[in-house]
């Protein structure tokens, strides 16, 4: 079943002044994007930003930013990516009959460069991605350099291809290393433990997401609380590897306890928190936001995108790219308190070999793992360098 739901009805989003809401119909890809936008003139004469959000966000994520970005002479655009918000013309069918060939790693790229052409653009200035959307920014710019011509990856690190077995007809054989299922070794730990992103990827992840005993208020506030710098906790480290024992060193809304659901996990996480931290930088009513529209569409559609990436079977046409690097001018900005930054172990610390053109790692003081809504004015100050830094003031 194709989303088809009019979105025309809704209550229009409360936007800061500068950001217009607005729909572009695709023929290509038959999806509706619903997108903000700041600093558009008829003449096309500002350069594109495109920013992508991450899980379980929207493109109202970037509300703190683009009237600042757009101040600074470009052209922004913000859009709810397919499976998410306002944005039709995607399968929302159930878990067992969704068609998974729509939310693969060429499709999502399938997707930006139709929005771009339907912009009325042959480019993209830069390309910025948080979480989710760092794996949308980064795959893009990865490729294609020629559209994407710089890209700024926020909280979720590029790792590239894992490489494809090399010189097997007359070479020496290689050692190889066996390859790991991360589930059944984090379930033989004690307490055992499973992974977020196959747990997300599982068919009752939806239903816990969308009804969770606490409230969908309570638990989003809890989650945005947990992967924030107010949880004091969050004291993140490089890890050695990527095994069971590394990656339970990561807090539970990474790597959860085997028999709990997220909304019980972060329920008993905030515990002893304080809940109204994070009213500082997500007040009430822009959370509320957040509800209303999850609350609309539920969750299957921004968590099959969880099914594809954990099951090698729909990755195998990234097997196109091994080898290759990210050619376009490239930075990774993110929360210092952020476990995002560590969750691959070597992503990190491997960039210059996935980045060709790698202009370095930006951590925000006071940060967590939502950096452009905790800390938005330090977000703003270091994608406006990185982009002087390529092509100078534009105004």
């Amino acid at each position: 079943m194709m989303a088809t739901s009019c979105t025309s009805n809704l209550p229009p989003l409360p936007l800061p002044a500068g950001i217009s809401e607005n729909y572009v119909h695709c023929e290509a890809n038959s999806l509706t994007f619903h997108i903000l936008e700041a600093g558009y003139t008829c003449a096309k004469d500002r350069p594109l930003l495109l920013l992508c959000h991450g899980y379980p966000e929207l493109a109202f994520s970037w509300r703190k930013i683009m009237p600042a970005l757009a101040d600074a002479g470009y052209y922004v655009v913000s859009f709810d990516q397919r499976g998410y918000g306002r944005t039709t013309g995607w399968d929302t069918s159930t878990f067992a009959e969704t068609d998974l060939s729509q939310f693969t790693m060429t499709n999502l790229v399938r997707d930006v460069v139709i929005l771009v052409h339907a912009l009325g653009y042959r480019q993209v200035h830069s390309i910025i991605g948080h979480d989710f959307g760092a794996v949308t920014s980064s795959i893009c710019a990865w490729m294609r350099p020629d559209l994407f011509k710089s890209v700024v990856m926020m909280s979720h690190p590029f790792k590239g291809h894992p490489g494809l077995p090399f010189d097997t007809l007359h070479g020496e054989k290689a050692e190889s290393s066996p390859s790991v299922d991360i589930q059944t070794e984090l379930a033989k730990l004690s307490p055992s433990r499973k992974h977020y992103k196959w747990n997300n990827s599982t068919a009752s992840a939806a239903s816990e997401w969308s009804s969770p005993a606490q409230g969908l208020t309570a638990f989003l506030r809890g989650y945005l609380h947990v992967k924030s710098a107010d949880y004091t906790q969050n004291i993140p480290h490089p890890l050695s590897s990527w095994t069971a024992s590394e990656l339970a060193k990561m807090p539970h809304y990474y790597i959860m306890p085997l028999e709990e659901s997220m909304p019980s996990t972060i329920a008993a996480m905030m515990a002893s928190e304080d809940a109204t931290a994070t009213e500082r930088w997500m007040p009430a009513s822009d959370l509320a936001i957040y509800v209303q529209e999850w609350s609309r569409t539920g969750f299957q559609g921004g968590l099959n995108w969880y099914r594809t990436s954990t099951d090698p079977a729909w990755m195998k046409d990234l097997d196109v790219f091994a080898g290759k690097k990210v050619e376009c001018p490239s930075i990774f900005i993110s929360g210092k308190q952020d476990w995002g930054n560590y969750q691959q172990p070597g992503a990190l610390e491997g960039y210059p070999k996935s980045c060709a053109d790698f202009r370095g790692i930006r951590f925000v003081e006071g940060a967590g793992h939502w950096p452009q809504q905790e800390q938005p004015e330090s977000v703003v100050k270091e994608i406006l360098a990185f982009l002087r830094s390529l092509w100078g003031e534009r105004r």
